[in-house]
């Protein structure tokens, strides 16, 4: 059965292809019956506009770019499903930019990505969406972009951005086992180049100093967002004379790190060792027991940023420069089995 087409959608609204074209396009010209007489009629026959042909059509671009550099699968995944959901809804397509966050020409790299293939506009994850000098360049080019960055608020510098609240969900995971009964917790860091890491940070010290227990240094140690990196860490504080009881990955593959470290150690999860990560990836519901976590839903920041983007993009053609607001996202604290007071210990109340 042959896909309609335009003019199928023409013939059947009683409109002239024009006029089906510019509420394709969703230009502000075209009165709110048309519109709705047009968008029936696409409902009605299944239509589906293709974003190459239209971009090539008119001044407009129809794709967007999603750019990302991070060495963890299921956060890449989940963006992807999200900002790709987006673009479904929209009629947008969609390209994938994996770059190297570090690179001395990445400002270059982005700009030349951007007019090559004809894209609309950014969505930009962590760390790029924090560097000042590139988001600076994109705004010098008048590229237009969307940031994915973690704060506790709303930075409120002139840049469009989904902000996460990493620190009042470490928090909350610390403040969990503080009153499990733990005081010896370890913390195992990202990469610092990340804004989640010193954001993850914060909470874990603002809630050890909140409950009066002192920031011990030999139980924090730097690193990486990576399983290996967990491992290896555990290790060497799983080695001190006197322990953490309890250890916080700042992600769920540095949890799962730990994990294999305490078994390799012969202990008893959660009971010898409690364990908690962040971000609630599938494998934090695989492992045994399950890992205690906080539950950032990045598809639907994903999503939320792709949006805000074809917004912020639509308002621009049309001429409108209204600033929209950010968009705030507060991860969740999820218990589970890798988890529990202490052996010997009474939980302290809050």
């Amino acid at each position: 059965m042959q896909s309609p087409t335009i003019k199928d959608v023409a013939k059947r609204s009683g409109v002239s292809l024009k006029t089906v074209s510019r509420v394709i396009n969703r230009e502000s010209s075209v009165r709110a019956d048309t519109r709705e007489k047009v968008e029936r009629a696409i409902e009605a026959l299944g239509y589906r506009p293709n974003p190459s042909a239209r971009g090539l059509r008119s001044t407009h671009a129809y794709a967007i770019g999603l750019v990302y550099d991070n060495p963890n699968a299921h956060y890449v995944i989940s963006m992807q499903e999200g900002v790709l959901s987006a673009c479904r809804e929209r009629g947008f397509g969609l390209q994938i930019h994996p770059c190297d966050s570090t690179a001395p020409n990445l400002a270059e790299e982005l700009c030349s990505l951007v007019k090559r293939s004809r894209l609309a506009g950014l969505v930009l994850a962590p760390p790029m969406s924090e560097q000042d000098a590139l988001i600076d360049t994109l705004k010098k080019e008048d590229i237009t972009f969307v940031r994915i960055i973690a704060a506790r608020e709303d930075p409120k510098d002139g840049s469009p951005c989904v902000f996460v609240d990493d620190r009042d969900a470490a928090y909350a995971i610390t403040e969990h086992l503080i009153q499990l009964g733990h005081t010896r917790i370890g913390f195992l860091w990202g990469e610092e180049h990340h804004r989640s890491s010193p954001e993850r940070y914060q909470g874990y010290s603002d809630a050890l100093k909140d409950y009066g227990i002192a920031l011990n240094k030999k139980y924090i140690l730097p690193g990486s967002y990576a399983f290996d990196d967990g491992f290896r860490r555990a290790r060497k504080l799983l080695a001190l004379k006197e322990p953490p009881t309890a250890i916080f990955g700042s992600n769920d593959e540095i949890a799962a790190g730990v994990l294999a470290a305490a078994r390799s150690a012969g202990l008893d999860v959660p009971w010898d060792l409690s364990i908690a990560g962040f971000e609630d990836n599938p494998f934090s519901k695989q492992a045994w027991p399950a890992l205690t976590t906080a539950r950032q839903s990045t598809a639907d920041i994903g999503q939320h940023a792709a949006l805000r983007l074809m917004d912020d993009l639509q308002r621009k053609s049309s001429g409108n420069h209204e600033v929209a607001s950010n968009e705030g996202f507060s991860p969740e604290l999820v218990v589970r089995g890798s988890t529990a007071p202490p052996r010997g210990s009474v939980p302290r109340k809050g």
